[in-house]
């Protein structure tokens, strides 16, 4: 068992293989590397259970498998069969007939103690085959992470990597009229459920990045007309200021293994690009040019990190290594190019590009090749990965509107979708995977 302390969330997994369908690798899979990515026909039943809560959860892992464009969930009107005894093998040839390809059943249930019990099961329709198995025990107020949790155990068993469902987002929710906007810290599910405000709106926030090892986040706060940079525990809400800087401080990061914070620092006119050792306080810097060197970004190995300046006369995408030396430009496309993002998996560059008049969302390989657009519109920008490296979020503003929206979209580019929340939204920032 492992005690999730931000949730306080009793869960366990434990396989559920069963005497009659031992797991095997079953013929179904999706190959998410192509192009051109046909989704899998998939059937979703209502999960059994007493009280409705096994078809609310059922409809959660349906919404996040349908929501990454991967899976094509069969309608539910179409079922012939109504599965009342998820421990038995199903009738293959009623969900065969249908095209699905997959099917997903499920048990709701009560422990004594009052916990939830919620097990699934993934079968091949066409082998006849039960792909996994698992079986969750939480408190029943965390239902909606045990079907985030399912539907990442589905997608990698049918994807073959990670999922994404199980993490959230912290932005800055946006309220009131453009002349007097009020701007908040907020946090998430990364389906829009479960919003929540970390601060108040008395001061304005900005950049909120998610720490990769713990529970806390870093951002920007002007208090006292000051801009200080800021450390938050999400668990405790326990907070404390990294640094007070006297220049301008732009898009804190941290660094891969969670110990330090990369910034941009404003003097003289001129932004050079930090780090800041989070247990000694002590700043290295690492560009020194009279140029506006900022956003800068860290490989997930902390070998590199990624960077946009103006230094050739606008704004363009640079890599240097950890230690401020080998800087290279690398984006050489028409237009400015800004809030550079290393993916989680290393090998793409997320960015936002001005061009035209217009803003895009894209991506290019780290040495600057292979540039690829994915969306493009009035004003987009601030692209941050999910913890596979497969799908973006960023915020979006259409002409005539009142304020921003978070948008999603995948590396094919067809899947884009909005992320709906309760106000105005911006500059969001996905987590890693909750443990």
């Amino acid at each position: 068992m492992k005690k999730l302390h931000l949730l306080r969330l009793l869960l366990v997994c434990i396989g559920m293989a069963g005497a009659f369908a031992s797991p095997v690798k079953a013929a179904v899979e999706i190959n998410i590397n192509r192009g051109n990515v046909q989704p899998l026909p998939i059937a979703i039943t209502d999960f059994v259970s007493t009280d409705g809560i096994g078809a609310q959860i059922s409809a959660v892992v349906e919404a996040n498998l349908k929501r990454s464009g991967l899976f094509a969930p069969v309608s539910r009107g179409a079922f012939i069969e109504t599965i009342s005894n998820p421990d038995q093998p199903p009738r293959f040839a009623d969900w065969t007939v249908l095209k699905a390809e997959a099917l997903v059943v499920g048990r709701i249930s009560r422990e004594p103690d009052g916990r939830l019990r919620a097990e699934f099961r993934l079968w091949d329709t066409f082998a006849g085959q039960q792909m996994t198995g698992q079986q969750f025990f939480t408190q029943p107020e965390n239902w909606r992470r045990v079907a985030h949790i399912i539907s990442d155990a589905i997608y990698e068993r049918i994807t073959g990597e990670k999922g994404y469902f199980d993490t959230r987002i912290v932005f800055v929710s946006e309220s009131g009229p453009k002349t007097d906007r009020k701007r908040q810290l907020a946090i998430m599910d990364q389906d829009g459920e479960n919003v929540r405000m970390l601060t108040s709106s008395e001061n304005i926030v900005l950049t909120p990045r998610f720490s990769p090892s713990r529970q806390e986040i870093t951002y920007m706060s002007f208090e006292g007309d000051q801009p200080r940079v800021y450390l938050l525990q999400l668990e405790t809400g326990q907070r404390e200021v990294v640094g007070n800087f006297p220049g301008m401080t732009f898009s804190p990061r941290f660094s891969p293994d969670g110990q330090r914070v990369i910034m941009s620092l404003q003097q003289d006119g001129n932004a050079n690009i930090y780090t800041m050792d989070l247990r000694s306080r002590t700043t290295t810097r690492l560009t020194n040019t009279n140029a506006i060197d900022t956003s800068p970004s860290y490989s997930p190995d902390g070998s590199q990190i990624v960077f946009e300046s103006d230094r050739g006369g606008r704004q363009q995408l640079y890599v240097m290594n950890a230690d401020g030396s080998g800087q290279t430009r690398i984006s050489f496309g028409d237009g400015s190019y800004s809030t550079p993002v290393w993916s989680p998996r290393g090998d793409l560059i997320a960015f936002t590009k001005q061009s035209g008049g217009r803003f895009s969302i894209g991506v290019m390989k780290t040495d600057g090749s292979g540039e690829r657009i994915l969306t493009t519109g009035f004003h987009n920008e601030g692209p941050t990965w999910a913890p596979n490296g497969r799908v973006l979020m960023f915020f979006r503003q259409n002409a005539g509107a009142g304020g921003p929206q978070l948008y999603s979209i995948d590396l094919t580019g067809y899947n884009e979708q909005q992320v709906r929340t309760p106000s105005f939204a911006s500059d969001p920032a996905w987590s890693p995977l909750l443990e």
